[in-house]
């Protein structure tokens, strides 16, 4: 095709950086283009290129402490990405885990979805969100969840094609849209993270501190094994009811730079990770820095750990379970180097080459389609 193709580019919010934001990074960095979010935090983004990027925000981006608190306007959320006027692009690409998807096309226009996972707190974590919550306060949450759940299935025909990070999450979207993906798991720079061969005597575990991430769970389990130390890095809501289950074997570290997670990584004999995440890119972290996982049985893990060979799994989130694990782990000699070149092959250049090919080929059956004579 001759003609110069405008694309856009929609996320959900820009006001910190995590694995979402890399994975959003890495397509930004294919598709230079103006970026639309709900709300950005400039301050947030060092590191990245929207640092120089042209960036769109919504209404919510004015409300009072949106930055921090934008969950508190989740019922907004809809009608704020339907506000982004993208008349004048010819391919609009989403990342989403919200709303990102439900941006507003028109016909002559080619929407691509990198969907992380349709909305959790809409759908399978539904009644885990509510938990803690009742009379009128419960009722005002259950009906602005109903609400969101309508609107999730009425846009998700906005969106051509979806690919998914994980054959998790593509069985999570056939499932609650009805919807084939492709599947392309998301970048890790398993460039940035160093090979350790000598591992020294402790466990580690990261993660924000939310309750799906099960961090509670891992300090009580390490409380029975009082001769294996853990080390816990990571805040968030949930560290109160962390520090109480903590015994003497256990450190909690808080918040951490990237460079000193990964050197903890690359010493500790093993990765504790209890979540059922859509993939878990510190899961692959660790095993860049040949560092083996014990981890959870289900969601992405099953697709980024090999049992025996580059971890363990445990089948269930219970401490008797995860005690097994550990002890099951203790036995077998794991290799450095094998775990290594496991976690190679979900580098970021790889993702780039297949969300390339992914677009490229949606593009030229697009316009072949609807565009003859663009061809």
């Amino acid at each position: 095709m001759e003609n110069v193709i405008k694309t856009a580019l929609v996320y959900d919010w820009l006001v910190t950086v995590g694995g979402g934001e890399k994975t959003f990074d890495a397509i930004a960095q294919l598709y230079p283009s103006p970026i639309y979010t709900l709300v950005h935090d400039p301050s947030k983004m060092e590191g990245t290129s929207f640092t120089d990027a042209e960036v769109h925000t919504s209404f919510l981006q004015k409300m009072p402490f949106a930055k921090k608190g934008y969950r508190y306007y989740l019922p907004f959320f809809p009608l704020a990405v339907e506000q982004f006027d993208l008349r004048g692009y010819d391919v609009v690409i989403s990342t989403s885990h919200a709303v990102a998807k439900g941006a507003l096309t028109q016909a002559g226009q080619l929407h691509l979805c990198y969907c992380f996972t349709p909305m959790r707190y809409a759908w399978d974590l539904t009644h885990r969100y509510l938990e803690g919550i009742s009379g009128f306060q419960k009722a005002i949450a259950q009906c602005a969840l109903h609400y969101l759940r309508n609107w999730d299935i009425a846009s998700l025909n906005r969106v051509d094609q979806f690919a998914a990070n994980s054959h998790y999450i593509a069985r999570r979207i056939e499932k609650v849209y009805g919807r084939k993906a492709a599947v392309i798991y998301p970048p890790v720079d398993t460039h940035l993270i160093e090979l350790k061969t000598q591992k020294e005597e402790f466990f580690v575990t990261a993660s924000r501190m939310v309750p799906y991430k099960n961090i509670e769970l891992i300090v009580e389990a390490f409380s029975h094994m009082p001769d294996q130390r853990l080390i816990v890095i990571g805040d968030g809501p949930e560290m109160p009811k962390v520090k109480k289950k903590t015994g003497k074997n256990v450190e909690i570290l808080g918040y951490q730079s990237d460079p000193v997670l990964r050197d903890y990584l690359g010493r500790a004999k093993g990765f504790v990770f209890a979540a059922e995440e859509d993939f878990g890119i510190v899961v692959v972290e660790a095993q860049a820095a040949g560092t083996p996982v014990i981890a959870l049985g289900k969601g992405g893990a099953l697709e980024t750990v090999i049992d025996g060979k580059t971890g363990v799994f445990f089948k269930e989130p219970t401490v008797e379970h995860l005690v097994e694990a550990v002890q099951r782990f203790r036995k077998i000699d794991f290799d450095p180097f094998t775990i290594r070149d496991h976690a190679d092959k979900f580098s970021k250049e790889r993702f780039q080459k297949e969300f390339k090919l992914f677009v490229d080929h949606n593009i030229e059956a697009f316009y072949e389609s609807h565009h003859p004579s663009r061809r």
